[in-house]
């Protein structure tokens, strides 16, 4: 600013450089909170799953404690204990965060402009956590908060400390649920780091930070107990007679049937199977393929098992005789398939396969309202345009000259968006020294058509700096930025750039940020 006397045309433009310096802040801290609202839903997202996960190992466990108690029982007891402490945990965390949001007026369904102060509260969580906001003071929901979280990790340390199966399930519980820092962050205690004149966009974050690492804790730790003890559910006193053998056959054509007891030998005692050519330790037939429709063969086998017990066991097998090609000449009808899943993708050249039975390949056609069609001879390419569904007609003409021509409906889809990844994976832990090696990716998990992208610039935030552009995917420029970066920090990802190839030019969705938990 000038010194002395200003003249009033001074003094408004110092005005207005003013003002214009607020307003690039205020969309500077917009999009930082958006990118810890993004975040904060993804580890919600991946929290849900990973709660349904263990849901599904926790049935599976019940059911093999019923199998099997004096292998399963303990498990089970000691599983039930840990899933208690989670749930307690978990809930009251809640608890804390409805408040939270209670108190500053958070909606979910607003948009970031219109949450934006709700957002950036820091009174709620202040007030929640410090008595009277005085930091040096815990409340006692912070205090009960860390009372909790040091009895989820007392009970997994007691219950789990001895086994050697568990020791990685101990030492994530041992580093990820932490309520105080071997050396203060910036002179200040884990409550005070995390809560203390903290954004509400802040606090929901870390609150699920720790909710995530619960739900992940429990999942290693039932995983293991399923797979310490597969061994020992392994007990082979039933047998059970299996069959190989093709459900559908060409008439005429041959075919051939196997059996065998499970768990397979090459060598029996006392093995029989009448009816059947034994070659070793299999049953082997021909199948009767001489008239079209359903077929059924079946038999018993026996054998001795170590204890001189002579077991017999039933075995039964249907199949279908269908028609070769030449009887396929004079039959009428039409096959269509998709041979990407049972969908075709918006803008994409879908590949197509079709076929009328009975008629010449080279003479049948295939026509798509609403759709782009190329090709010819069976195999096409369909590209949908606007819409839900495209219906396709494949038209020909059978060996007798009757034009055939039959409608399939088919769903459209958009391409799913593409995700941005480092190793890949969307959320990922790492030291602070390793965040410069690494690249920027983006990709389309499950998507089974070949795409490619190509990174051309990013964003880099790590928290209390301005977030720095990066061009291309390499991060090696980070690390200015990553030096002093401790355990417990969180490095984000965002505003990807990226060009795909495969995509028929569609433009892309936002890029959703990638998180980076600093171990």
């Amino acid at each position: 600013m000038a010194q002395g006397k200003q003249t009033p045309r001074q003094k408004m433009i110092n005005l207005m450089y003013l003002v214009f310096i607020a307003m690039l802040a205020m969309q500077i801290d917009q999009e930082i909170i958006r990118s810890y609202r993004d975040t904060t839903d993804s580890l919600e997202e991946t929290r849900t799953l990973t709660q349904t996960n263990n849901d599904i190992f926790e049935r599976t466990l019940q059911e093999k404690q019923k199998l099997t108690p004096d292998t399963f029982t303990k498990p089970l007891q000691d599983y039930e204990g840990l899933k208690a402490k989670a749930e307690d945990l978990v809930s009251f965390i809640d608890g804390i965060k409805a408040k939270l949001s209670k108190e500053s007026d958070y909606d979910k369904n607003l948009d970031i402009a219109e949450s934006f102060p709700s957002l950036n509260n820091t009174e709620p969580s202040t007030v929640n956590f410090f008595a009277e906001g005085d930091e040096t003071k815990p409340s006692k929901t912070a205090k009960d908060l860390i009372a909790k979280i040091e009895a989820f990790k007392t009970y997994i340390n007691q219950t789990f400390g001895a086994n050697k199966d568990m020791k990685e399930v101990v030492d994530r519980t041992n580093k990820q649920m932490i309520t105080e820092f071997a050396k203060k962050q910036n002179g200040k205690s884990w409550l005070q780091y995390k809560f203390y004149n903290q954004p509400l966009i802040a606090a929901l974050s870390n609150l699920e930070v720790i909710q995530s690492s619960v739900r992940g804790i429990q999942g290693d730790a039932i995983s293991r107990m399923l797979q310490e003890k597969i061994d020992a559910n392994i007990k082979f006193d039933k047998y059970e007679a299996i069959v190989s053998a093709p459900s559908t056959v060409i008439l005429g054509e041959p075919a051939q049937a196997k059996v065998a007891i499970g768990n397979y030998s090459s060598s029996v005692p006392g093995l029989s199977m009448p009816g059947l050519t034994i070659q070793n330790g299999q049953g082997v037939t021909n199948l009767n393929t001489s008239a079209i429709g359903d077929h059924k063969f079946a038999g018993t086998i026996s054998f001795t098992d170590v204890n001189g017990k002579v077991w017999s066991l039933p075995y039964d097998h249907t199949y279908k005789v269908i028609a070769g090609a030449q009887e396929l000449k004079a039959q009428k009808g039409a096959i269509l398939t998709a041979d990407k899943m049972n969908v075709l993708y918006r803008g994409l050249p879908n590949p197509v396969s079709g076929s009328i039975l009975g008629a010449d390949m080279s003479g049948i056609s295939l026509s798509a309202v609403g759709a782009t069609v190329s090709g010819s001879g069976g195999k096409w390419t369909v590209t949908p345009g606007s819409g839900n569904t495209v219906k396709l007609t494949i038209s020909g003409k059978d060996p007798k000259g009757t034009v055939i021509s039959q409608p399939f409906e088919f769903r459209i889809k958009n391409v799913p968006p593409p995700v941005g990844q480092i190793q890949g994976q969307t959320v990922v832990s790492m030291p602070a020294s390793s965040i410069p090696n690494q690249h920027v990716s983006v990709a389309m998990p499950d998507f089974d058509f070949p795409v490619s992208f190509t990174v051309n610039s990013f964003m880099f935030k790590v928290q209390g700096k301005a977030g720095m552009m990066i061009t291309g995917n390499s991060m090696s420029n980070t690390a200015a930025l990553t030096k002093n970066l401790r355990n417990g920090d969180i490095a984000y990802i965002y505003n990807i750039q990226a060009t795909a190839t495969g995509l028929g030019g569609q433009t892309l969705k936002q890029i959703p940020p990638v998180v980076i938990n600093v171990q």
